[in-house]
């Protein structure tokens, strides 16, 4: 285990702003800031949100060295270090740990269908190459590739760095059994925004969403008044959050969550071709939920 304090609670997820010609650097760390600013707990750029999937090598450096100097030591940065390969993933990973993040977060994606032996081969490699704790993800909808209950406590037990597991497939029983399987030993976060109150509930260390975003104050309301014990209150947050939670994940968190940043006066640029904004109605409804919250 790694000596990086535990991360826990709101783990904000940035979008990453585009000028005509590439990174708006300035634009996402004046986000990061505010993020930071509103009380989150860790901040996780280049997942799904940040559109790493869109970007080249050279995109997503300049990403994670703008994101780490915008944090400046005062929350953990969790780096999406996802690639199809080993080789790939291993060197965003060693470049993450260079440019100051705390922990690295892995997805394994495929071409071809993997099986539990090649999982854990590939994050086995990204583990020996670095020093900072690995965040196990599991979004098959993403992905194609679907890592269990059973497999995510196997790399837990067996692969040094896995430290933490983020779970998004939407199953409550998924996180009930990693509990069980670890007897409570493994963290894992909540990576599907409409169950994030039942996921606090059944155990989840913390919650990795983009709803920052768009609306910070309500979602940290939400984890510390679960975690003060007050259930009353942190249900009711959650019910207004509900629509605009389940809004952004059906509409792709990117374009929703650009969008929205429009409405709000707080333009990041266009999510990359092939993504689109959204359509006029679902603009007039997410403005509608804004509105409301």
């Amino acid at each position: 285990m790694s000596d990086v304090p535990p991360i826990h609670g709101i783990i904000a997820y940035p979008i990453t702003p585009f000028t005509q010609t590439g990174i708006d650097s300035e634009r996402l760390a004046g986000l990061v800031d505010s993020l930071l600013a509103a009380g989150s707990h860790a901040i996780a750029p280049l997942g799904s949100t940040g559109e790493s999937a869109y970007l080249s090598l050279e995109e997503w450096k300049v990403v994670v060295d703008t994101t780490v100097k915008a944090v400046g030591g005062r929350v953990p940065v969790v780096v999406g270090s996802s690639d199809l390969t080993t080789a790939g993933a291993v060197e965003r990973a060693q470049y993450a740990e260079r440019a100051g993040a705390d922990a690295v977060m892995v997805i394994p994606v495929s071409y071809w269908p993997l099986s539990d032996r090649e999982i854990t081969q590939h994050f086995t490699a990204i583990s020996d190459a670095i020093s900072i704790p690995i965040v196990a993800y599991n979004n098959p909808a993403t992905s194609g590739i679907d890592m269990k209950p059973p497999l995510l406590n196997h790399l837990f037990e067996t692969v040094e760095n896995v430290e933490y597991v983020k779970e998004s497939t939407g199953d409550i029983q998924r996180m009930l059994d990693l509990r069980e399987l670890s007897s409570g030993a493994l963290p894992f976060f909540n990576g599907s925004n409409p169950l994030v109150l039942k996921a606090l509930q059944s155990g989840a260390s913390g919650w990795c969403t983009a709803a920052p975003c768009l609306k910070p104050e309500p979602v940290i309301a939400l984890y510390e008044s679960f975690a003060a014990g007050e259930t009353e209150k942190a249900a009711a947050i959650y019910e207004e959050l509900l629509p605009l939670l389940s809004f952004i994940v059906a509409k792709g968190l990117p374009p929703a969550v650009k969008t929205g940043l429009e409405v709000l006066g707080e333009p990041a640029g266009d999510p990359r071709l092939p993504l689109l904004p959204l359509e006029s109605a679902d603009r007039a409804t997410l403005e509608s939920i804004l509105a409301e919250v």
